[in-house]
């Protein structure tokens, strides 16, 4: 039995650089019935724990460390016992959100996170920040994006700690070179596919976001 792919929505506020905005955030919880891991601890611990439910929760992974995408992260570590992972280029972030206190451990390129038999490969992917990552499931045809690709385009990168020409680089050489038929999970919104989006890099590219 390969793993599967629950989806949940949570509602909350990003904020960074003095202002904040009101979004939605996508939560990825991968596994099969008797252990998961969760992306993106969105927003609203409780949530995120039940839809887990009984499961063993191997890992909570960050894709980056933007508030939205980590801010029930401690919450959801507190209720399961499982760690927070992030890529340690994106700590100032983490800081910022919950001073005091650290990840329980490390993200890195090339890093198998496996839940249910099931492989979620890192692939470090910086532009939206610079300790972004997308992990990429062959067995289950998906990468999720997290903030560095969705439908439509690259992720924002006009506020700190981001570079277009970086995420550019990130999405030609780490992800459209994924198959075409490969399902982009993002973190915020509709899901896409590399075949939909890649045709589109040089729009992207010319229009600058």
């Amino acid at each position: 039995m390969t793993a599967r792919v629950d989806h949940l929505v949570t509602s909350g506020t990003f904020s960074l650089d003095g202002g904040t905005w009101e979004v939605d955030n996508n939560v990825w919880i991968v596994g099969d019935d008797a252990e998961a891991v969760v992306i993106d601890a969105a927003h609203d611990a409780d949530a995120i724990a039940a839809a887990v439910g009984g499961r063993r929760l191997v890992a909570i992974v960050s894709t980056h460390g933007h508030d939205d995408h980590i801010d029930a992260a401690p919450a959801l570590a507190a209720a399961t016992g499982a760690p927070v992972l992030l890529h340690p280029d994106d700590l100032m972030l983490w800081r910022q959100r919950h001073p005091g206190t650290e990840p329980d451990g490390e993200l890195s390129d090339g890093q198998a996170v496996t839940v249910a038999g099931t492989a979620l490969t890192v692939l470090h992917t910086p532009g939206h920040s610079p300790g972004a990552v997308c992990l990429h499931a062959p067995a289950l045809g998906t990468v999720f994006s997290g903030d560095t690709l969705f439908s439509g385009g690259p992720g924002a990168t006009g506020r700190s700690f981001s570079d277009f020409p970086t995420i550019i680089t990130s999405i030609r050489e780490r992800l459209l070179t994924l198959p075409p038929d490969t399902v982009v999970r993002t973190g915020h919104g509709d899901s896409t596919t590399i075949g939909a989006e890649a045709p589109h890099l040089e729009e992207w590219i010319a229009r600058g976001h």
